[in-house]
């Protein structure tokens, strides 16, 4: 068992990543989907309770966002991998435009999501941090090297 917490801003990739790589392995757990806390503490719980690996698939863009969902998984006594996604804001952009209906995220909520962006580092309590970023339509993935 383990947890997965994404970090980075909308349409940078990470549902599109979650679906490539963790689909048929690990619940995802998704603001998007679930609407509110407390469907999230809930879900959390049982995947806790049911040993089931899952994935933090929000923006998680600061360290007290991740530290909330850290302090949890600390206390399931569990690994907890990082993947920052690059957050190009222009590349990010263009990929919203291709998105329809609510999956559309307006453009001034993604620069504000931009300007809180924190970089994670190990310390704040990750096993593993990696760095992914989309070249040539495909993933990338790197160890964290403490910069980007």
């Amino acid at each position: 068992m383990e947890a997965i917490i994404f970090i980075g801003i909308q349409a940078s990739g990470k549902s599109t990543f979650y679906k490539e790589n963790f689909f048929n392995t690990h619940v995802r757990i998704s603001n998007d989907l679930l609407k509110t806390k407390h469907r999230e503490e809930l879900l959390l719980e049982y995947c806790n309770s049911a040993q089931m690996s899952f994935v933090l698939d929000n923006t998680n863009v600061t360290r007290q966002v991740r530290a909330n969902y850290i302090n949890i998984i600390k206390q399931m006594k569990i690994p907890i991998r990082g993947y920052y996604f690059k957050s190009d804001i222009k590349q990010a952009l263009l990929w919203n435009k291709t998105r329809y209906g609510k999956e559309a995220i307006p453009e001034k909520g993604i620069f504000s999501t931009h300007k809180k962006l924190e970089l994670p580092s190990i310390a704040e309590g990750f096993t593993n941090l990696f760095y992914v970023e989309i070249v040539n339509g495909k993933f990338i993935i790197k160890d964290w090297q403490n910069e980007v």
